[in-house]
């Protein structure tokens, strides 16, 4: 009786907790994009990656030397440019969409990027 039981719950977790994962992975519906995001320090990270993390997003990594993010994402669920205009409304620009710039300006002052004499 008791290996029943425990069959039951093993059963149980593989369906809920390890299947969906593979089944998510394995089925093709994930992509992942690469473009470039205006920015220069460790705030602007957190809040270019936080901002990329619309629903359909999966995981969102920016590299602060190279200003690119790497986005894996459902396209069944969000659009590439749904995901450039999350992050363009926080204030960084993306080679797609431009931040407005009462937006950029209400950035701290260590994140903002373009002080119009140069880039940082």
């Amino acid at each position: 009786m008791k290996s029943i039981i425990k069959s039951i719950y093993l059963t149980l977790f593989l369906i809920t907790f390890i299947l969906p994962a593979d089944v998510y992975s394995l089925s093709g519906e994930v992509e992942t994009a690469e473009f470039k995001v205006e920015g220069v320090c460790s705030m602007c990270k957190d809040r270019i990656e936080n901002g990329a993390l619309i629903k359909g997003v999966k995981k969102a990594e920016w590299d602060k030397e190279t200003e690119m993010i790497t986005v894996t994402y459902n396209p069944e669920k969000v659009e590439l440019i749904d995901i450039h205009k999350a992050i363009a409304e926080l204030g960084h620009s993306t080679d797609k969409v431009k931040a407005k710039e009462t937006t950029y300006k209400k950035l701290p002052l260590c994140c903002q990027y373009d002080d119009g004499a140069h880039k940082h």
